[in-house]
């Protein structure tokens, strides 16, 4: 089971847009960019955007794809328009949590305004 989120970028896990959708490795080193450190700091995860990581340990996309069940979990108003592109939008690296369409036991659980 692989516990993930959406982030305000449409990033899944931490894997930003545009997403390799074709690594192999299980899990990967990846380059937050700067929307993403932005938003760990708006979330009060850091004191101040000097001590954002510029990089994080991530599953990869395949990794998460492998998993008998996906639980995802995004709150905010924030990520309201990645939840709308990774629900309506095309199936995209550009959009990185739209893969989970593609897996047919994912439970995606939103608060009201992230709905």
């Amino acid at each position: 089971m692989a516990f993930v989120g959406i982030g305000e970028n449409g990033h899944l896990a931490f894997n930003d847009p545009p997403a390799d959708f074709q690594t192999d490795s299980p899990y990967i080193v990846v380059e937050l960019d700067d929307a993403c450190r932005r938003q760990q700091l708006g979330e009060g995860w850091f004191a101040n955007i000097e001590d954002v990581p510029k990089q994080a340990i991530s599953m990869s996309i395949k990794q998460i794809m492998k998993s008998r069940a996906i639980v995802c979990t995004v709150p905010d108003r924030r990520k309201a328009q990645a939840v709308k592109d990774c629900l309506e939008g095309e199936i995209s690296p550009w959009h990185p949590a739209s893969i989970l369409r593609e897996h047919s036991n994912t439970f995606l659980y939103l608060d009201k305004d992230s709905a």
